[in-house]
């Protein structure tokens, strides 16, 4: 599974929302997301999988983390589309700009 499938899951994405403020074991994202332990797991393990989370032992406990490292590849790829949008963005920002002056300039007159 790729990166986008495994993030096209909306579940997966909460998930990585709630590791991203904090470590957390298995209990803890049951109770936040309010679906059960073994769905849950099971998206753990994709993510684990895919990467995106590591899973460090605490004495008896595993506690799962963000590993954003994959992510870079995703923001990477995403960058053009992000730059051709804000050139997008700022030629209509010029366009409202003189659209607002053309009109100022009109209330001048009358």
């Amino acid at each position: 599974m790729n990166i986008f499938e495994v993030l096209a899951e909306p579940t997966r994405r909460q998930i990585l929302d709630l590791l991203r403020e904090d470590s957390r074991m298995v209990g803890e994202l049951v109770d936040l997301l309010g679906i059960t332990q073994p769905n849950v797991s099971k998206h753990l393990r994709v993510l684990r999988e895919a990467g995106l989370v590591d899973v460090r032992r605490d004495a008896q406990w595993r506690k799962y983390e963000l590993n954003s490292e994959p992510l870079a590849e995703v923001d990477a790829w995403l960058e053009p589309y992000r730059q051709s949008m804000e050139a997008r963005f700022n030629r209509l920002d010029n366009l409202l700009k003189e659209l607002q002056q053309d009109e100022e300039q009109d209330d001048d007159k009358t």
